[in-house]
């Protein structure tokens, strides 16, 4: 096996040093380099520079778990040296989601704001039960998280809805604040709500609620380490595509 040689960005926060924990067995791939703005951690066996652009070793891959305001410096790095990019953060706007599309002509760039198999298993499900439930079926989606997120709600929860959104022609809107309004519950819109508290990894569950019956759909992550072992596969399956922008889905299709 040809050992892939890693470029990890947010390296000295909870993923990357998760990452790190993660490779350390792992033959078939090598940090060669670590970007944040934070000092190296105690233990830490890979340079650590405060911007991509200092970065010295080459690498067949950038990973970045680091914050999505220095999506540009990334990309920009990725399409001058033709690296392949997986860009895990999450919080993107229009524009950096515009930026991933145009750099993914140069090269592949895979984005997922959950790195979880198990999450793309679950929106698979999601889409095939709006479609066979239909609109007598009232959808919501709760996630919840520890209490140190700063986002809410999930970039998974967005991500779970933009898919059933999307299988059904787009004809949902999303309310994220019921207690400011008093009306009754429309049906054509998804209800998406935040639970933040103590140390919870992530919880997602997606509501079906008919008249007389309700059916759930869940994800439960015990540990960082599935969002690790999902980059890692990520990173396995990127090096060597055609440019494109990829995902979970395809590392899905894959393998069912």
């Amino acid at each position: 096996m040809t050992e892939i040689k890693m470029i990890l960005c947010g390296a000295c926060g909870r993923m990357g040093i998760n990452i790190a924990e993660f490779v350390k067995d792992d033959p078939g791939v090598k940090i060669v380099a670590g970007v944040d703005v934070s000092q190296p951690y105690a233990g830490c066996s890979f340079p650590i520079y405060g911007s991509i652009s200092d970065v010295k070793e080459s690498a067949d891959v950038i990973v970045d778990f680091s914050h999505h305001s220095v999506l540009s410096g990334i990309l920009e790095y990725a399409v001058k040296n033709h690296v392949p990019a997986v860009i895990a953060t999450t919080g993107h706007n229009d524009a950096e989601m515009e930026l991933m599309r145009g750099a993914a002509k140069t090269v592949p760039v895979f984005f997922s704001r959950n790195m979880s198999v198990g999450i793309t298993l679950l929106i698979e499900l999601a889409k095939k039960s709006a479609a066979a439930l239909g609109s007598k079926f009232d959808i919501e989606i709760v996630e919840e998280h520890h209490n140190k997120k700063l986002d809410a709600p999930s970039g998974t929860a967005l991500m779970i809805a933009d898919a059933i959104n999307d299988s059904q022609n787009g004809r949902f809107s999303y309310t994220f604040d019921r207690h400011s309004e008093r009306r009754e519950r429309d049906s054509d819109e998804i209800g998406i709500h935040s639970v933040r508290g103590g140390s919870i990894v992530g919880e997602h569950q997606v509501i079906f609620a008919g008249n007389s019956e309700v059916v759930r759909l869940s994800h439960s992550a015990g540990s960082r380490m599935v969002f690790a072992e999902g980059a890692i596969r990520a990173t396995k399956f990127l090096p060597g595509k055609a440019p494109g922008l990829y995902s979970m889905t395809d590392i899905v299709k894959e393998v069912i």
